[in-house]
């Protein structure tokens, strides 16, 4: 639950307040540990006439930077970005953003936050289940920065969106070549996305609507990362049927490239190791009512595990289906 208090009526410009909890509960240990906590607490308001934007508190970062929405609904795969300490929806930090709109297309975004920890969100929950602690053990600052071209639809006119990032953690860090040395800081992720409406089907009444592609690339070093390269092409439809015109209809293959040096130390100890997994999800988001949309879809991926695996997991068929609900 997310509650934005607008501040426009005591005049401040767009000035909002944002509070919001969460409840998360797995009947399968290994995607999280249960928590009831804090999901958001954030100022944000504009100045310069939205020039400048300005946002702080405890932040959720993976919304802020390389755009996880696509057509608005489904998203990417950002734990390349999630193990170099990115804020995630299930661990909030202490953080202060700021975007600077050069015009109504160029911005440049940069966010100054406290890391989630450096060994993984699950170990960040675990420690820090309300979300409330100032910082976890061995977490540091995340310097990030974007800039991009973000460019709306209109009649004849495509829908284009270009970013890229990079981020510099100070977090003390294992090194996967050899975990009992003391650990050490100077970790980093950088990023490329873009994202351009390949045909209008209603350019005059809803230019929005139309078939729409898009990749991202992904990278960080493999020896603090067991994730190294991440790479996605996507192809989606908004609007595809006149009859559902605020229907999603997504095709996204991943690939997410492994450590080396961490696939190279599972291979001495004698496991059986994979160097890629490889993902090709497809789905349908229907439009139910005002503020409620419902998912369905269907994933096959090749060696679902990460970097090691057992003979019987060597593949997996997911069924895909959610429901979000807006009011």
């Amino acid at each position: 639950m997310i509650v934005t208090y607008d501040l426009s009526q005591f005049g401040i410009a767009d000035g909002q307040i944002v509070v919001g909890a969460e409840q998360q509960y797995w009947t399968w240990d290994r995607p999280g540990p249960d928590r009831v906590g804090l999901n958001t607490l954030a100022y944000y308001q504009t100045f310069f006439d939205r020039t400048l934007e300005l946002k702080l508190g405890y932040l959720r970062n993976q919304n802020e930077f390389t755009g996880t929405l696509f057509g608005g609904i489904t998203g990417s795969n950002m734990s390349a970005l999630f193990q170099a300490g990115m804020s995630t929806n299930a661990a909030p930090t202490p953080a202060i953003n700021l975007k600077l709109n050069f015009d109504d297309r160029l911005y440049n975004k940069v966010s100054v936050q406290r890391s989630i920890s450096p060994d993984g969100a699950y170990v960040h929950i675990t420690e820090n289940p309300t979300g409330l602690n100032w910082s976890t053990a061995n977490a540091g600052i995340l310097l990030v920065e974007e800039a991009g071209y973000k460019s709306k639809a209109a009649s004849g006119v495509p829908d284009t969106w270009l970013r890229a990032g990079v981020g510099f953690n100070s977090s003390r860090y294992t090194n996967l070549a050899d975990p009992k040395q003391q650990r050490e800081s100077g970790n980093s992720f950088h990023y490329i996305a873009a994202d351009r409406q390949l045909w209008q089907s209603d350019a005059l009444g809803s230019p929005s609507r139309g078939i729409y592609s898009g990749f991202s690339v992904m990278g960080a070093p493999p020896d603090l990362n067991r994730i190294s390269r991440y790479y996605e092409l996507r192809l989606y439809a908004k609007g595809a049927f006149d009859n559902r015109p605020s229907d999603l209809i997504a095709l996204v293959a991943t690939n997410t490239a492994w450590s080396k040096v961490a696939m190279d130390a599972a291979l001495a100890k004698g496991q059986l190791a994979h160097r890629e997994t490889t993902a090709i999800t497809g789905t349908y988001t229907a439009h139910l009512a005002p503020g409620i949309y419902a998912s369905v879809g269907l994933s096959y991926i090749h060696n679902p595990t990460s970097i090691t695996h057992t003979p019987q997991t060597e593949h997996a068929l997911n069924l895909l289906v959610s429901t979000l609900v807006f009011f």
